[in-house]
């Protein structure tokens, strides 16, 4: 395994991440303790989690992937300290598609939404602590979640970013987080994060957890430069878009038991356009012998920007490829040809 520094924490994470979304819909809680058995022997020290996982998020499953993730601590407890564990705070439902039964569809990012927030995920993830703590999407309607264009709207109220890192500053004093971190985030977003802590002395957010992947590379527009020039590490999730860059969907495919094949709603990587675009890289990866999944995840792993690669599998054989591609290096005409491919037809599914 390999490890890179959380941006300016000290922390060192290995560069495949845990994804644990199915957790609780696709996979039951034996499926959950077998996968962070697996990743924690290949050396797997970041799992990743969120309170309104598993997805599709419902009010019936809502915080069981944290539940599952704490029975297995509660097993390890000589394990924890070893751990980078990381969940999130769901944010106000401004799109359809977003959760309403999550404290309402104003869960905004204020002290009583946080604190409680917090506190139903120490509960369940049983652990005084976690050393990462995200905002699952901005308190702005924003270009979040496939939405190609910024909305041009006007909320009506949104709680100030000032206000949500002085909260979060109080549980980082009182020992219940450790570090702090945005998700689905803008560039506007990301500078005035880092603005109101160099203005206020607030905590500094140390990582940032986008799309990225073969068929969504907008990450390197704008918000890699941040990466570089402040350290805020990116935690790349989607990076088999869904699934689809393994190939398992060719053809119109739908494997019994797929997330594509159970769910409507994952139409995000399903445009013609994506389609086409993927049929290329799974080409590609043949050409050159490899499997689609561990072209599209090495391609991830070698992104300077990236700080760790947020795998998921519903299968331990998934999870066995996932994490192997760490071990896979693409040669400079590969990437040379994945650039002239991303060239031809650049984020198909953004």
């Amino acid at each position: 395994m390999e490890y890179r520094t959380l941006g300016d924490s000290g922390l060192d994470v290995s560069l495949i991440g845990l994804g644990t979304m199915t957790w609780g819909e696709q996979n039951t809680e034996q499926d959950a303790h077998a996968q962070l058995d697996y990743a924690i022997a290949q050396s797997v020290t970041l799992i990743d989690a969120a309170e309104m996982y598993p997805v599709p998020p419902k009010p019936e499953t809502q915080g069981r992937t944290e539940q599952y993730i704490g029975t297995w601590l509660a097993r390890h407890r000589g394990l924890r300290d070893k751990l980078v564990l990381t969940t999130k705070i769901a944010g106000p439902a401004r799109q359809p598609h977003n959760p309403q039964h999550i404290r309402g569809a104003g869960n905004q990012f204020d002290r009583k939404n946080l604190t409680e927030a917090l506190d139903g995920s120490l509960k369940r993830l049983q652990t005084d602590y976690v050393d990462l703590y995200q905002l699952h999407w901005p308190d702005r309607s924003t270009t979040t979640f496939g939405r190609a264009a910024y909305p041009w709207l006007d909320d009506a109220y949104t709680v100030p970013i000032e206000e949500t890192l002085a909260v979060l500053a109080d549980f980082v004093k009182a020992g219940k987080v450790r570090h702090v971190g945005v998700s689905n985030e803008t560039p506007w977003g990301v500078a005035q994060f880092l603005r109101a802590s160099e203005k206020l002395g607030l905590p500094r957010i140390v990582s940032i957890q986008n799309a990225y992947s073969l068929l969504n590379r907008t990450f390197e527009n704008g918000l890699s430069e941040f990466s570089h020039r402040n350290g805020i590490g990116l935690l790349a999730y989607s990076p088999l878009a869904f699934g689809w860059l393994t190939g398992k969907y060719e053809n119109g495919a739908r494997p019994a038991g797929a997330r594509i094949t159970l769910f409507e709603r994952f139409k995000r990587y399903s445009k013609p356009q994506a389609v086409e675009a993927t049929s290329r890289y799974v080409a590609l990866a043949k050409r050159h012998g490899l499997s689609p999944a561990q072209l599209a995840l090495a391609f991830v792993n070698g992104r300077p920007f990236v700080t760790s690669n947020l795998i998921g599998a519903t299968t331990l054989e998934q999870l066995k490829e996932n994490i192997a591609s760490v071990d896979v290096k693409l040669s400079d005409e590969i990437v040379a040809e994945i650039d002239a491919l991303h060239d031809l037809q650049p984020n198909p599914a953004p």
